[in-house]
């Protein structure tokens, strides 16, 4: 596969997300390439959040506690 072929497959997942996102759906973009692919889409301002945190991103999906959330839940809490 050559990148114009990869970038065509990127653009329409990208544009599908926009679409889902104005219907009301929640879209999240993990990952530095990803994100970086949305950038350059111009659709980073369409999706609900994009971080560049790929790998904390699956920590999190995966029901693991991250640190920088857990600081933030401990000063809450008092």
């Amino acid at each position: 596969m050559n990148k114009k072929t990869i970038a065509k497959g990127t653009n329409a997942i990208i544009e599908t997300l926009v679409e889902r996102t104005r219907e009301g759906a929640i879209t999240i973009i993990g990952g530095g390439d990803s994100a970086a692919a949305v950038e350059q889409a111009g659709a980073a301002e369409e999706m609900t959040h994009v971080s560049t945190g790929g790998g904390a991103s699956l920590e999190f999906l995966e029901g693991r506690v991250l640190p920088g959330v857990a600081a933030l839940q401990d000063k809450e809490r008092g």
